[in-house]
C-alpha cells in the first residue's frame, strides 16, 4: 500500500492511497512537494504527519478507511492487521511509522 502526496490542482498537494491490494508493505511516497507541504497535506487528510525526513507517522484507522474494501472485513482485515502490527510505534500512540521515499521510486 502506498500513501502518495503529490502536486495537485492549483499546486495544492493531494494525498492518495494507492496499491491497496498490496498489503505486504506501507510507504509514504512524496512527489514534488516540500516536507512542510507533505506534512500539512497528511494532517489535512487526517492520515498522519511527517516524523522526520525519513519516516512518517500514519493513523491506523484512517489508513484502514482510506484503503477501503481491501483492508476491511474477512481476509483483508486480517492481512491489514498483520501488516500494521510490527509497524506500530508505541512511543507515538500506536501510529504506524513508515518509510518516506520519492514517488518515482514507489
Amino acid at each position: 500500500m502506498i500513501v502518495e502526496v503529490v502536486g495537485g490542482a492549483d499546486q495544492r498537494p493531494e494525498v492518495r492511497v494507492v496499491d491497496t491490494d498490496d498489503l505486504s508493505r506501507v510507504v509514504l511516497a512524496l512527489g514534488e512537494v516540500t516536507d512542510e507541504e507533505a506534512d500539512q497535506a497528511l494532517r489535512d487528510a487526517g492520515l498522519g504527519r511527517l516524523a522526520d525526513g525519513d519516516s512518517a507517522l500514519l493513523d491506523v484507522e484512517a489508513l484502514r478507511t482510506a484503503a477501503g474494501p481491501a483492508a476491511a472485513g474477512g481476509d483483508g482485515s486480517a492481512r491489514f492487521d498483520e501488516l500494521v502490527g510490527p509497524l506500530r510505534d508505541e512511543a507515538d500512540d500506536g501510529m504506524l511509522r513508515v518509510p518516506v521515499q520519492s514517488a518515482a521510486g514507489a
